[in-house]
């Protein structure tokens, strides 16, 4: 669909001459300077961006609002609609903690939220104590977002991490909740990871580098000047991460050191004994991962080790936890994912994975007896919350389903009694009976069975004839939820017909699903999107050439893969913060989450192996002349995990190979990183300019179908 409009034209970026040598082999960059040599200064003040790469990125923002301007009003109309599924004023189920009940609320028109208490003496009605108002916070920025809240165990403090640019790197502060008055020191560089000491007088926080690796854990006594702020842990391993957590008795705070994927150690702070040394549980071995759980003296770890590729549990003495007193108390079994684990006093509860539907079992600690809770329908998402109580029968976990809008329940453990807490309202009306949800299951490459949710209007003739968005993911071990999307329906209400692919570099088959779609195997990510894509024009959901294929972050590393590889499948590329320059980007160590990247990719500065497998797969260093579909690629200026200049070096490549009349745009939002605009209705914002182009180029005016 090319413009009509003799002056639209696209930018055309300098082809400027970087060469570089790997093990010998020769990589021509052309639009390496793209790249701000001070962006890590960037991400943190992008009024430091370079001249020219910020004229060139308007320009490509300009052109591509030039070129979906005959879909202005669509837009509109899409923003209109999403903007109507959500509940305007809404509150959280309330979470009890001693005397006081916890929520976030939004009031009507409100882009963020509000965190407030109530007294639950006298019940949860008593007067509201507002503990943060982040739209009183967000008047004057542009960008605003709350990383994490955390409350004193005293109810006395209330600590809130903040990013004020996407950057992800937050700013922590705390207030007296007596006075309401902030505290004067601020924590600087932090991750957002925070937890208080039993007495409510020190915090822990972890802090970022300059490359915006979490380093160190840092012990903050409060009221006191930050610089007295003492050294708990500090992480050698680039490779690694480390996040502070607390286990559900309230008696430890958890140090946590891990890999993407593979390997973990934790250490423990007692509460009670803040300024002690934090207690390694288990050191670091490669391939084991544990987290760890108490009650009295006891731990229950869930754990890997031994070859659990899909998990167990183990329990072990607090007094001497090494491995060799493990014992097994969950059996492990293959294909059976214990995805997690919450221990309450008398109980466990676990969260599984078996043939990609979730599944929660209850344990009950003094017996040994277990029941489960299960749905009937065909594909859907479950999630445990983990509460402050750990004295409690009760359970809180939410259900919903691509049909079917999320439901808070409170399920008691011993009666095993339900009760429905909320239901997700959908103000401008939707009706679960007149869409029809499916999982089936398409055949690949090499006869594996994939897992395919589809949704569409249950009157929706299936010939064929229908547009079809397929979304996928598949990395990390991330697992594509099968759960209730409002946004969709603006799709699916127009004779779209919306579908997930549940590929390889996930866990929906298990751990053994992810191992087989990383590093040498990463290309049955591929393979196994594109066997779903012919899948469903084989069963007649769409045809080819008719599917608009959408992916975010690694997705969008899988989109750039899939539109090299079978470009006459797609109709268009939607590829949001997209993760398409692989080989240059984990070449280089200076970026955030390279050598953390290399368990998951490979490492192609120190395996020449891995370089060349890398390169034969890697979106950007593998687009040649061809027909390519329509593609959209959005990114964040501040973004740290995938930088600005991945998909504007890609668009601009894409562009000069391209021998189709497909469009090729690039959108950067110029005030904000990874997750988009902050704002709950400045992100919608973003949706429709993504569905618009999907119906714009599947539908020559733009028009509604119904």
């Amino acid at each position: 669909m090319k413009s009509s409009n003799p002056k639209l034209s696209a930018p055309s970026a300098d082809r400027r001459k970087d060469v570089s040598f790997r093990f010998g082999q020769k990589f021509i960059d052309p639009y390496a300077w793209l790249r701000d040599p001070n962006w890590q200064l960037v991400m943190q003040n992008p009024e430091k961006l370079k001249s020219d790469i910020g004229a060139h990125l308007q320009s490509e923002n300009a052109y591509a609002e030039k070129f979906l301007a005959p879909i202005a009003d669509l837009r509109n109309v899409l923003f209109q609609e999403l903007q109507a599924r959500i509940e305007d004023k809404s509150s959280t189920v309330p979470l009890s903690d001693g005397n006081w009940a916890y929520y976030e609320r939004f009031n009507s028109g409100g882009q963020h939220p509000i965190f407030c208490r109530r007294p639950l003496k006298g019940g949860e009605r008593e007067k509201e104590q507002v503990l943060l108002d982040v739209n009183e916070q967000a008047k004057e920025e542009k960008f605003l977002s709350v990383g994490s809240t955390r409350h004193s165990p005293d109810h006395k403090l209330y600590a809130t991490a903040m990013d004020r640019n996407g950057s992800e790197f937050y700013e922590i502060t705390i207030k007296n909740l007596d006075t309401d008055e902030p505290l004067p020191t601020r924590l600087e560089n932090a991750q957002g990871d925070m937890e208080f000491s039993a007495d409510s007088q020190i915090l822990f926080y972890t802090v970022l580098d300059q490359k915006h690796r979490p380093t160190k854990v840092m012990r903050h006594s409060v009221g006191v000047d930050k610089i007295e702020d003492a050294l708990v842990y500090e992480e050698l391993d680039p490779s690694f991460f480390i996040q502070l957590d607390k286990t559900e008795s309230g008696r430890f705070i958890t140090i946590s050191c891990y890999d993407h994927a593979e390997t973990a150690e934790v250490r423990l702070i007692d509460t009670k004994k803040p300024t002690m040394q934090p207690r390694l549980i288990s050191a670091r071995k490669k391939g084991v991962k544990y987290d760890v759980h108490d009650s009295d003296d006891q731990l229950l770890i869930h754990t890997n080790i031994d070859g659990a590729v899909d998990f167990k549990v183990v329990k072990t003495s607090l007094l001497d936890p090494d491995p060799k007193n493990w014992k097994e108390f969950v059996n492990h079994k293959e294909g059976r994912l214990i995805r997690s684990i919450i221990l309450f006093k008398d109980h466990l509860v676990r969260l599984e994975r078996e043939h990609a539907l979730p599944k929660i079992v209850i344990k009950e600690l003094s017996t040994g007896k277990e029941h489960f809770i299960t749905f009937n329908e065909e594909a859907y998402d479950l999630a445990l919350q983990k509460g402050y109580e750990f004295k409690t029968e009760i359970l809180r976990f939410s259900y919903s389903s691509p049909t079917v809008p999320k439901q808070i329940y409170d399920y008691n453990l011993v009666t095993k009694e339900r009760l429905l807490r909320k239901e997700q309202v959908i103000p401008s009306g939707h009706d679960p009976q007149a869409y029809s949800c499916r999982r089936l299951f398409a055949t690949g490459h090499d006869g594996e069975k994939i897992p395919v949710t589809i949704l569409h209007k249950k009157d929706l003739p299936l010939n064929g004839r229908a547009p079809l968005l397929l979304y996928g993911y598949g990395s990390y071990g991330y697992s594509m939820p099968a759960n209730f999307s409002a946004n969709v329906y603006s799709l699916v209400d127009r004779g779209m017909v919306y579908a997930i692919a549940h590929i390889r570099g996930g866990t929906e088959n298990g751990f053994n699903w992810y191992l087989n779609g990383k590093l040498r195997q990463k290309k049955n990510t591929f393979f196994d999107f594109i066997a779903t894509a012919e899948f469903l024009i084989e069963k007649r959901y769409t045809k080819c050439g008719q599917i608009v294929a959408q992916g975010r972050s690694a997705g969008g590393m899988l989109m750039g893969a899939v539109a090299n590889l079978r470009p006459d499948l797609f109709r268009g590329i939607i590829a949001e913060v997209p993760f398409v320059d692989v080989v240059n980007t984990i070449s280089d160590e200076t970026l955030p989450l390279t050598p953390p990247e290399w368990d998951e990719w490979g490492d192609p500065i120190h395996k020449e192996e891995d370089l060349k497998f890398m390169t034969s797969y890697c979106p950007y260093s593998n687009i040649t002349n061809q027909a390519y579909p329509f593609v959209l690629a959005t990114g964040g200026l501040t973004d740290p995990r995938v930088t600005y200049w991945e998909p504007a070096k890609w668009v601009a490549k894409l562009r000069h190979h391209n021998t189709s009349k497909n469009e090729i745009i690039c959108w950067i939002n110029m005030e904000a990183g990874h997750g988009g605009a902050s704002g709950r209705y400045d992100r919608l914002k973003e949706t429709s300019l993504s569905y618009g182009f999907a119906l714009m180029i599947t539908n020559k005016n733009g028009e509604h179908k119904t």
